[in-house]
């Protein structure tokens, strides 16, 4: 099992490998669709209640990649010249999303249900985020190029080790993080931070 595990890991290179764990970290951390509502869902129901919703988050998410991951992998077989014009067209729309996360609003209060999401509304709701979207999309194409089977799972796993603490930091913080986020000068650092980031995730995949 081990060797098999480093096999895996193995057919990506170091560097890509953590750019893809900064992508995975900007992208999951920053607010977006999933972390409106996990938000309001931990300053209203609390973290053990909303522990479906973020297991939902987590795996659904990474499932969502593996699915599309492997689809795609079978088109660039045929087409290898779509996983270029894929490279291109995501590191566009990362760039363009770290604008928009340096210049973000703060984020606006959101009503919570009268109960927490459960894990199948979690998951499914990834099918229909456009933000899981373009985080899945970027990253099969990106960072494991329709390479086969092994760096689809290390994405994925990726994906969902990252993902976990990412939202769930949001529900722990609650009404307070909402508060921190809603101070101009703390949110302006933040915002900037997490587009530094994600620029910097996206740097060794401009090198290859």
């Amino acid at each position: 099992m081990r060797s098999r595990l480093w096999h895996i890991l193995a057919t990506m290179t170091q560097d890509l490998f953590f750019a893809l764990v900064g992508f995975a970290l900007a992208t999951s951390i920053t607010p977006g669709p999933n972390n409106m509502m996990i938000l309001a869902s931990g300053a209203n129901f609390g973290v053990r209640r909303s522990l479906p919703h973020l297991l939902g988050i987590s795996l659904g998410h990474a499932a969502m990649v593996l699915v599309l991951g492997l689809g795609v992998s079978q088109v660039f077989q045929a087409l290898p010249q779509l996983a270029t014009l894929l490279k291109l067209l995501s590191v566009a729309y990362m760039l363009w999303l770290a604008w928009k996360i340096a210049h973000a609003a703060a984020p606006e209060g959101r009503q919570a249900a009268g109960r927490p999401f459960r894990f199948v509304e979690a998951a499914a709701f990834q099918w229909v985020n456009p933000k899981a979207w373009a985080m899945a999309l970027t990253a099969v194409t990106v960072y494991a190029g329709g390479q086969g089977l092994g760096p689809m799972l290390t994405v994925a796993g990726v994906f969902a080790m990252v993902n976990l603490p990412s939202v769930t930091l949001w529900a722990v913080a609650g009404q307070q993080l909402r508060r921190w986020l809603t101070t101009n000068r703390r949110l302006v650092i933040f915002n900037r931070s997490m587009a530094v980031l994600l620029v910097a995730s996206l740097w060794p995949v401009l090198q290859l």
